[in-house]
């Protein structure tokens, strides 16, 4: 149940791309409003991650799970009764946040719930729920819309959350087994904490997700905000640490190397691969001809090959370690660059099919990352700190999505316009995708060749463990 709800939460980061000119006819909506429904929930989802992962350390992960999912069922009701634009943008909002509090909980609660391998399939099937939710929310988008029409049909891109969102609440309710809280009651939440992350994880955020709408430099300004924000936090936080009260973020989990390198490897993937589907899908249904049915099904084989291969990595991670994450972002970076070469070959709407091979084989690529990364950079995190360490992860994970599509659609864009060449600016667009995923390349290989130089790490990273959970 709790990845019913994760799949519902992630799909909704990429389900609404393709409604939102049926949005616009049917709300009479402006372009400020259409790129607020868009952005806005992925700055509130990226908002709440590690509050809501705190919270469910300290209140319970079953409690708190079960609240964000019914806040995500609701506000995906008042989503699809929205009157107007404003109104849709407010409860988009808060469906962001919903999500947010869900997110974390199902990693924490594989934490708390499994151990060994039976802990590394469980985030197999965590990372087959994030690939195919990522890669499958265009074409049931399309499907929902061609089903229910052009004019109204985007209300049901929401509506549809509200049988699925009852019945997993239902189920959670039944199934979830009441465990006590990992984290003592009486630590709180360090609401100065909340309020330092929250303001600096806004102000990065924020000039990536609205890139295009703010046009002008003064936007980054935010950047160095946010870097003194984040300081402040850290500051924060460790004199937290040093008075004997719980911190929002335990900082001595940086010092484990599998957490630092995990945590900084899923933030510059992430801005890699996502772009694909933007860029991609983009190209497709502006200079194809592709309809959004049509453009989500030619995405599918990427998703296909990521969620088989997910599954399967969860087992194969605790024999090959870190050498499945390299393995895999090397065959990411082969079957996108297969897609540049496609577009270079391929003439006319042939493109969409002709790519489903490198596309498939950058899936399988995919699905031999998310789900070993997350396995490995949480292996030694206490499970009274689970929720929060999560949290933090996953937000990496959105600030890398939004930084990338920021980034890499800025060349798509500004190719097009300077050129006026799709098939150029697409190939770009990749070739950026793939220099990013590269350099996340980069960073585990650099990961594994330490490791084997020096085989005594990861013995000196499980007593550091022991010694903060004493």
């Amino acid at each position: 149940m709790s990845l019913t709800a994760g799949f519902m939460t992630l799909l909704d980061t990429s389900i609404v791309n393709v409604a939102l000119p049926s949005m616009e006819r049917g709300l009479h909506a402006d372009e400020a409003e259409l790129s607020w429904v868009v952005s806005g929930y992925a700055l509130t989802f990226g908002l709440a991650l590690v509050p809501a992962g705190r919270l469910g350390d300290v209140r319970g992960r079953r409690e708190v799970f079960l609240l964000g999912l019914a806040l995500f069922t609701l506000t995906s009701a008042a989503c699809g009764l929205a009157p107007n634009g404003a109104w849709l943008v407010l409860f988009r909002l808060l469906q962001g946040a919903a999500g947010g509090m869900v997110a974390p909980q199902t990693s924490g609660l594989i934490q708390q719930l499994f151990t060994g391998e039976e802990r590394a399939r469980a985030f197999g099937m965590m990372a087959s729920v994030i690939a195919t939710s990522t890669a499958v929310g265009p074409l049931t988008g399309g499907l929902l819309l061609h089903a229910a029409g052009a004019e109204d049909g985007w209300r049901w891109v929401f509506y549809v959350n509200v049988p699925i969102g009852v019945v997993a609440f239902a189920a959670a309710l039944r199934l979830f087994p009441r465990h006590p809280a990992t984290a003592d009651r009486h630590d709180g939440l360090d609401l100065p904490g909340v309020l330092l992350l929250g303001a600096s994880v806004l102000a990065v955020m924020l000039p990536f997700v609205q890139e295009q709408q703010w046009p002008g430099r003064r936007k980054w300004a935010l950047l160095p905000l946010a870097a003194l924000l984040l300081a402040a936090f850290w500051a924060w936080e460790r004199r937290q640490t040093r008075r004997g009260r719980a911190p929002l973020v335990d900082l001595g989990l940086f010092s484990l190397r599998s957490y630092s390198l995990g945590t900084l490897l899923s933030l510059v993937y992430f801005g890699g691969f996502t772009t694909l589907f933007f860029v991609y899908t983009l190209f497709l249904q502006n200079n194809m001809g592709y309809g959004a049915l049509a453009a989500g099904v030619a995405s599918m084989p990427f998703a296909l090959g990521s969620a088989a291969m997910a599954t399967a990595s969860g087992r194969l991670v605790v024999r090959h370690g870190r050498r499945l994450v390299v393995t895999g972002l090397c065959g990411v970076s082969v079957g996108l660059l297969g897609v540049v070469l496609i577009v270079q070959w391929v003439p006319g709407p042939a493109i969409g099919w002709a790519a489903a091979l490198p596309l498939l084989v950058a899936g399988i690529g995919s699905g031999l990352i998310v789900s070993p990364n997350t396995t490995l950079s949480l292996s030694l995190v206490p499970v009274q700190r689970a929720g929060a360490a999560s949290g933090v992860l996953q937000t990496a994970q959105r600030i890398g999505s939004a930084a990338g599509i920021a980034a890499v659609g800025s060349l798509y864009f500004a190719h097009l316009a300077n050129h006026g060449s799709p098939r150029a600016a697409l190939q770009l667009a990749l070739l950026g995708s793939v220099g990013i995923i590269l350099l996340a390349l980069l960073l585990a290989c650099a990961d594994l060749r330490e490791r084997q130089i020096g085989p005594g790490l990861e013995r000196k990273e499980e007593e550091a463990t022991a010694q903060q959970g004493s």
